[in-house]
């Protein structure tokens, strides 16, 4: 319930980020305000979803109509930090101690605000800014080491830095080879997404890389089949990306010992 609520109010914060960083604009000053007349929002207009609802999507002074965009965010960074809350107390290392949990639990929710911010960025403007992708190294890099000292695994740390390393050169490499299909972005993103993943094991490691080609293989089909894209259509990557990395993260395990499993290697 309280992992919900904090996600709301991140949420609410992930909207001015998503608005504002692409513009290369202050995500701190100056005060929200209505995109049409301009006006400042005051507090109790800024209440997650209730205050959209509560004004039938529409400004208080100007009545200009606020996008469905704003308390989905809102609502979907909610959800996801749930989720993320229920991923980490069944299946992190440490179920049951309350600090240890709290531990793992926010480097995790730390990646599912950058996804969502940066989903919704790569596809509003198709870029991963570096104000983002960036500080988000250290920053995981600094919680994902608090983490693994913790619960006692330092090896954790090692493979987290294999797997950053390991993700950032194979997507260069393809960047190099095919500069008009992969950006730099891409490339930034991938070492991010090998920390977390590599931290976690091989499986979700290689799970989660390769679930990211596959998606994106099956929507860009999917788009040339309907006529809706063409071969030089730009489709961002990124949220492909980081929706396979999350996949191999609630996933990798189960999803590696399957596939083993079909050739009684499990």
């Amino acid at each position: 319930m309280f992992v919900g609520i904090f996600g709301l109010l991140i949420g609410s914060f992930l909207n001015v980020v998503i608005f504002r960083v692409p513009a290369g604009r202050s995500i701190v000053f100056p005060a929200s305000s209505c995109g049409a007349c301009g006006a400042t929002i005051r507090p109790w207009d800024n209440i997650p979803v209730l205050s959209w609802l509560l004004l039938r999507g529409r400004c208080r002074m100007c009545r200009t109509w606020i996008s469905a965009r704003y308390p989905l965010v809102e609502f979907g960074t909610a959800a996801f930090f749930a989720i993320v809350a229920w991923w980490t107390v069944t299946a992190s290392p440490s179920k049951g101690v309350f600090a240890e949990t709290l531990l793992i639990i926010t480097p995790f929710l730390f990646l599912a605000a950058v996804s969502v911010a940066l989903a919704m960025i790569d596809l509003d403007t198709h870029t991963l800014p570096n104000r983002i992708v960036l500080p988000a190294y250290l920053v995981a890099a600094l919680l994902l080491t608090a983490a693994g000292l913790f619960i006692g695994e330092p090896g954790r740390l090692l493979a987290a830095a294999i797997g950053g390393m390991s993700l950032f050169t194979a997507y260069l490499l393809m960047a190099l080879c095919y500069p008009s299909g992969m950006g730099l972005g891409d490339v930034k993103l991938a070492g991010l997404l090998g920390l977390y993943l590599g931290w976690l094991g091989w499986a979700p490691l290689i799970v989660g890389a390769f679930a990211a080609f596959l998606l994106g293989g099956i929507f860009a089909l999917l788009l040339l089949v309907t006529g809706r894209a063409d071969r030089k259509s730009g489709i961002p990557f990124g949220p492909w990306m980081l929706v396979g990395a999350w996949l191999g993260i609630f996933y990798g395990e189960q999803v590696a010992t399957g596939y083993l499993s079909l050739f009684g290697l499990a």
